[in-house]
């Protein structure tokens, strides 16, 4: 029995910050099952769950420093993975979507080159959406939804309000279904 089993989660969190990788690998030990069963229960892909855990616990250990556990780190960690399961899933449908938008608008998108280099063009679309916003309101987004980052985490990082945060990020959803919209009206006419 390891001595780390016998410590409470608000210590192995204390260690965490400190870089202490025992701290980490008895936190995953604690919850990564329990986790992964949350997450496949909802994605109903048990590879699906495995990657977001993955990814989420090594985004825990990269951003150790600036974790805040408020309640306990089991609802901090269910917290985190029930958010990458809703952004996987909004991931999945706007997929869907486009490539939904793709097959029933232009014949020519059948031919599998012309696909790759509208779906190219598509993601070039968003990263000129995205490069429009301000840097401040692109860092957030992208903490947020390419780090994986809680709106609380990315407060403390960036030494912001949490509102704050909310409101860039608003902003930005906001900024980006604008753009889209018009470009999925270019591309269906």
């Amino acid at each position: 029995m390891s001595v780390y089993s016998k410590l409470t989660d608000e210590q192995l969190v204390a260690l965490l910050k400190k870089g202490d990788q025992y701290a980490f690998a008895e936190i995953y030990q604690r919850y990564a099952e329990g986790l992964a069963g949350f997450a496949s229960s909802k994605l109903f892909n048990l590879d699906d769950a495995r990657d977001l855990l993955h990814d989420m616990f090594v985004k825990l250990w990269e951003n150790r420093e600036q974790i805040v556990v408020i309640s306990n780190l089991q609802s901090f960690l269910f917290t985190v993975i029930r958010r990458r399961i809703i952004d996987k899933i909004r991931k999945n449908i706007t997929r869907e979507i486009y490539a939904a938008t793709m097959q029933s608008s232009v014949p020519a998108f059948h031919d599998g080159v012309d696909n790759l280099l509208e779906a190219k063009e598509f993601e070039q679309a968003i990263e000129g959406a995205l490069n429009q916003l301000s840097p401040r309101i692109r860092e957030i987004y992208k903490l947020s939804r390419e780090d994986g980052l809680s709106n609380r985490l990315i407060a403390g990082k960036l030494d912001l309000s949490e509102q704050t945060v909310k409101n860039q990020i608003s902003a930005a959803i906001k900024h980006l279904r604008k753009s889209l919209k018009s470009l999925t009206a270019l591309i269906i006419f």
